[in-house]
């Protein structure tokens, strides 16, 4: 029978400039006294290890280009910070007013993921520099120092289409594998799966958010055990999780499908 699902609240001190993130992570572990076991997922919140890296930025030291400028005036927003998402940001696809809807590091977010919040005024957090190369460096240093294989992820926040609230939503993973294929496999009436892929590790990150808060709880990590997820020493990336647009429901849907839906009810 599989073990239930444990989550163990992992409080750390408040930061806001760069500091030793796998220190502080071995403190923090101590101090709440939980002690990690081989197969255990650690839930870091993406924002502490991008203010221990130093990701941080002071607003009035941004140059707003005429093009933030514009993009700011179209969307009502704060010219820094439509500087800042023009910087940071793969691609940006619109917007409403104050926000840009965009694609960073293989998660569609507002903003690129640049965050206010829990940082002192006039300051900003962007995401860490590669999170997926931050992910495997603390996977790597749990392993040599406590001699545990387990596996880590970072969480950020994500909006649901159509839904108001945010959920847990995993920026990088390390240490297993992140989605488990049930495609052709039988379903209760013995009918095979035909699209089914299950994001573990966004599922795993909403879990540990429950524990982690997000406003004033001070608790950027959270032990999940239970998770029987499958361990690995490969490498993780982001082309591991992410999907074309063009497989995109929602992207597709409401980029190219809705220009196709409008030519034909013309055509007809």
């Amino acid at each position: 029978m599989t073990q239930p699902m444990m989550i163990f609240p992992v409080p750390a001190p408040v930061r806001q400039d760069s500091f030793d993130l796998h220190q502080t992570l071995i403190d923090s572990l101590e101090r709440a006294q939980v002690a990690l076991q081989t197969g255990d997922v650690l839930a870091i919140s993406s924002k502490y290890a991008a203010i221990a890296e130093g990701r941080t930025v002071r607003l009035d030291d941004i140059i707003v280009t005429p093009e933030a400028t514009a993009l700011a005036e179209r969307y009502h927003m704060n010219p820094t910070i439509a500087q800042l998402v023009m910087q940071e940001a793969d691609h940006i696809f619109g917007g409403i007013p104050g926000f840009l809807l965009t694609h960073k590091d293989g998660i569609i977010s507002p903003n690129a993921g640049i965050d206010r919040s829990n940082i002192p005024f006039g300051y900003a957090v962007l995401f860490p520099r590669d999170p997926y190369a931050t992910a495997e460096r603390i996977r790597q240093m749990l392993q040599m120092r406590l001699g545990v294989q387990i596996g880590v992820i970072l969480t950020d926040s994500w909006l649901m289409p159509g839904r108001l609230g945010t959920t847990g939503v995993a920026l990088a993973t390390a240490g297993f594998r992140p989605l488990a294929d049930e495609r052709g496999k039988a379903d209760l009436f013995g009918n095979a799966m035909q699209v089914t892929v299950r994001g573990l590790s966004d599922q795993i990150c909403a879990a540990a958010q429950l524990v982690m808060g997000e406003r004033d709880e001070a608790t950027p990590f959270a032990l999940v055990r239970g998770t029987d997820v499958q361990l690995t020493d490969a490498p993780i990336t982001v082309a591991d999780v992410a999907i074309d647009w063009r497989m995109c429901i929602y992207v597709e849907s409401l980029t190219e499908g809705l220009l196709q839906t409008v030519q034909i009810s013309h055509g007809g």
